[in-house]
């Protein structure tokens, strides 16, 4: 069987391969992409209908194309984001494959580069890209079992109330995801149960400006995960709705049931931690902090912004807060559906290559891996706060295309002196021979 060669191989068409697509272009790396589906297919098929992006549309983006049908300060539909990313690679005739699925990658023996097992045939790569960024495998705690009468579902599964069984909704998890979820129900009829672990809840603006602006001016999206852990912070925002800043004791005002964490399940009935108060509370003090270093910031630079003085002000804590749920008998509460909004795990199962440490998390410096020729590209926190965001991680493949170019160098350097000294015939550059490829 013949086997396709290609100098790079990106395996994965969401926002992340695309993003590869245009820097390996612009740096003359002949390269291939591979997606198992369609081009931003999670966007498509793995999120609720009602789901915008959350940020604006002036932030959410790459820099080579705007949302021209959408004012700036909007929050796009995700259909629309997909189609972005669809026109965006038209731009430039990214070499995408779709209908491919990448099985397995492997170290070629005896000389660099890899073998790929595809769906479609082997392949042979120099450097291979893993584009799949970080919602690969949906979590779900395994604290209710499944044979106890309860519908349960992931966050990736849910797309609109009408699916869902009738009676009682419990949402577990009160990131963007978990929020606007229950808040959908809650404006459907549905008695919603919302289940508030920590999280970071900032202002959807302040003072006329959106949450992300004030990011960039306060230099935070260049922050680095502070300590083991703190790279998997919720966020609590949102874009639904025209953009509207997470406010727990507003939604729990609307008729919205707050509990702490899910802890056990026993007989029929769920245990929460009781620990919502001080969720809540650390999440006020995130938010706080952010106003106060905004303020500093109009101060320190003369700036005429509007003051604000209502953001501050809070809704009285509601009896969800003051006299917590400890425990939940789900059929006495006429709950019928639990929602996991808990995320997502990565899967590089099909990476068989010397880049994860003993836990199976990718070794990496800014997506760079412990195994040459190896990269990651997607994941949260990869070079900084922004990697998880439609800009950042344009961002991030222009570094590792720029790495891939400088390691190309050496190697031509190499293959030039050994025909200068005599000591093999000189090989012609991947360029030129692997181009047919794509």
């Amino acid at each position: 069987m013949s086997v396709e060669t290609v100098d790079t191989l990106v395996v994965g068409a969401g926002q992340a391969g695309v993003a590869m697509s245009e820097h390996l272009t612009r740096c003359g790396i002949p390269h291939l992409v591979l997606e198992r589906a369609r081009i931003a297919e999670r966007w498509r098929s793995a999120r609720w209908d009602s789901l915008v992006a959350n940020g604006p549309a002036w932030h959410d983006r790459f820099p080579g194309l705007e949302f021209d049908a959408f004012d700036g300060d909007a929050f796009v539909p995700k259909e629309a984001v997909a189609d972005y990313f669809v026109a965006y690679a038209e731009q430039f005739d990214a070499p995408i494959r779709c209908g491919v699925e990448v099985t397995g990658v492997r170290p070629l023996d005896g000389r660099p580069g890899f073998h790929v097992d595809t769906s479609q045939g082997p392949m042979e790569a120099r450097n291979v890209i893993a584009a799949t960024g970080a919602f690969q495998t949906p979590v779900i705690p395994a604290i209710i079992p499944a044979e106890a009468g309860v519908t349960q579902i992931h966050s990736n599964a849910y797309h609109n109330p009408g699916e869902l069984p009738a009676g009682g909704v419990l949402v577990v998890g009160a990131g963007s995801s978990g929020v606007q979820i229950a808040e959908e129900l809650l404006a459907a009829g549905r008695r919603v149960f919302l289940s508030v672990g920590p999280h970071d809840r900032p202002p959807r603006s302040y003072r006329g400006r959106d949450f992300v602006w004030w990011l960039g001016v306060l230099g935070k999206w260049d922050m680095q995960a502070q300590a083991p852990g703190t790279e998997h912070v919720t966020i609590a925002v949102s874009g639904a709705r025209g953009g509207e800043t997470i406010d727990f004791r507003r939604l729990a005002s609307h008729g919205m049931t707050l509990t702490g964490r899910a802890l056990s399940w026993q007989d029929g009935v769920l245990t929460f931690a009781p620990d919502l108060a001080e969720t809540i509370a650390r999440g006020d003090a995130n938010y706080l902090s952010l106003l106060d270093e905004a303020d500093a910031y109009v101060a320190r630079n003369g700036l005429d912004l509007p003051e604000e003085p209502e953001a501050r002000r809070f809704l009285p804590d509601p009896a969800c807060v003051t006299d917590p749920l400890t425990e939940l008998d789900l059929a006495a509460a006429g709950v019928s559906t639990v929602i996991w909004a808990t995320g997502y795990t990565s899967d590089f199962r099909w990476l068989d290559v010397a880049a994860f440490d003993e836990s199976g998390r990718p070794r990496h410096q800014r997506g760079v891996s412990s195994e040459p020729g190896i990269y990651f590209l997607g994941l949260p926190w990869l070079s900084g706060r922004g990697s998880s965001f439609i800009w950042g991680v344009w961002h991030d493949a222009k570094y590792i295309a720029d790495h891939i170019l400088t390691r190309r160098s050496y190697l031509d350097y190499h293959q030039a002196r050994q025909a200068r000294d005599g000591l093999a015939a000189p090989q012609p550059s991947a360029a030129s021979s692997e181009a047919a490829a794509v």
